[in-house]
């Protein structure tokens, strides 16, 4: 990662000593509080649990710390993304959304916005570009794309969005500020499903939203504050906990997919392979351009469903499950989750296990599969 990433690292763990008074906890606390205690004026103090929670803001000011912005926690990453949606929009208004993203942003935005008269299209992450953006409020990509990891030029998006007076949201869950920050390439805002890499241990639901442009910001915690889209405190502080983290379990994560992709690569029985970090790939110039790391998804595609769900289910150091970016490796033939790939396509997220090891369990899978 570059100076900065590593600063931004070192200085993570840290940032609440700053203005510790003798005795008290390093660990963050938890605040289990629905109410508190609020005599006489009420400003500047918290007054109701939908409101504001003291363990929040220590979520908050970490990812605010990585994203160099101002960011607002919610219970899950469609929570973040729904928010930014319905705080921003209205009837009329009309939205752009990738064709090959997280199928559940598409869904949610056909039963939900659709009927309140707002107009969505798709487009492909990797022609993101083509047939520019005029008459769209709101433009949304995610880069790299789960699942399949292509890539759009965010600043070039950025750049062409605003010319037409569309606001920009990058989703980068994929990547996490460790990885990427859409925001100093021109995007608005950023979302992210923080049950993911963030916090890394398969055992909370959380996301984010982060911005700098104030009334944004604003907008988006007046709808959480007013529909109760709100983040429990024991899961912020569980998030807090993946967060003092993240740097080096990304590291490592990151690092073995670079290892893993390659020989993958060489494999007889992987084909369709799509790993930004590979000279080869289609997105690995603008990966380096736009990317502090490659992340630790992979794809690739076997010759049937059969053999997906065989390599996945037979191999020892694989967990055969849903969502990425844990500690554990992880992978799932995606056409069971409806996105349109072909059957034996799988998304493999690499987890935090000795790469040696984890390569030898996989090239073992893989090679049974013949047999």
């Amino acid at each position: 990662m570059s100076e900065t990433a590593n600063s931004r690292a070192a200085e993570l763990s840290h940032l609440r000593s700053r203005d510790f008074a003798s005795g008290d906890p390093i660990p963050l606390p938890l605040t289990m509080a629905s109410i508190f205690h609020t005599p006489g004026v009420e400003t500047g103090v918290d007054q109701y649990g939908r409101y504001d929670n003291p363990t929040w803001r220590a979520v908050e000011h970490v990812l605010g710390h990585l994203e160099d912005a101002q960011c607002v926690s919610f219970p899950s990453g469609m929570a973040a993304i729904s928010a930014v949606f319905f705080a921003l929009l209205k009837s009329g208004d009309r939205v752009l959304l990738p064709a090959d993203g997280y199928h559940a942003t598409r869904a949610m935005a056909e039963r939900f916005l659709k009927p309140l008269g707002i107009t969505t299209d798709t487009r492909p992450t990797q022609t993101f570009l083509d047939g520019g953006f005029e008459g769209y409020q709101l433009v949304f990509v995610e880069t790299p794309s789960n699942p399949r990891l292509d890539i759009c030029d965010i600043s070039a998006v950025a750049k062409a969005a605003h010319e037409q007076g569309a606001i920009l949201v990058v989703d980068n869950t994929t990547m996490t500020p460790f990885g990427q920050r859409p925001l100093d390439f021109g995007a608005d805002i950023v979302v992210s499903a923080d049950t993911k890499a963030v916090n890394g241990h398969s055992d909370v639901l959380f996301g984010h939203v982060a911005g700098r442009n104030a009334d944004i910001i604003a907008g988006v915690t007046d709808w959480r504050a007013m529909v109760g889209g709100i983040p429990g405190p024991f899961e912020a502080w569980l998030v807090h906990r993946g967060l003092e983290t993240l740097e080096v379990r990304f590291d490592r994560m990151c690092s073995s997919a670079e290892t893993i992709a390659q020989r993958l690569k060489e494999h007889h029985a992987v084909r369709g392979l799509r790993f930004p970090g590979l000279d080869g790939d289609p997105s690995h110039n603008l990966a380096r351009a736009q990317m502090e790391r490659f992340g630790f998804l992979i794809s690739f595609v076997l010759d049937s469903e059969n053999k997906a769900e065989d390599f996945i289910n037979n191999c020892h150091l694989i967990e055969a499950a849903t969502s990425f970016g844990g500690v554990h490796t992880s992978a799932e033939r995606r056409a069971k989750r409806g996105d349109a790939v072909s059957p034996g396509f799988v998304r493999l997220s690499v987890g935090c296990e000795p790469v040696e090891e984890l390569w030898q369990a996989i090239e073992a899978s893989l090679d049974n599969l013949g047999a």
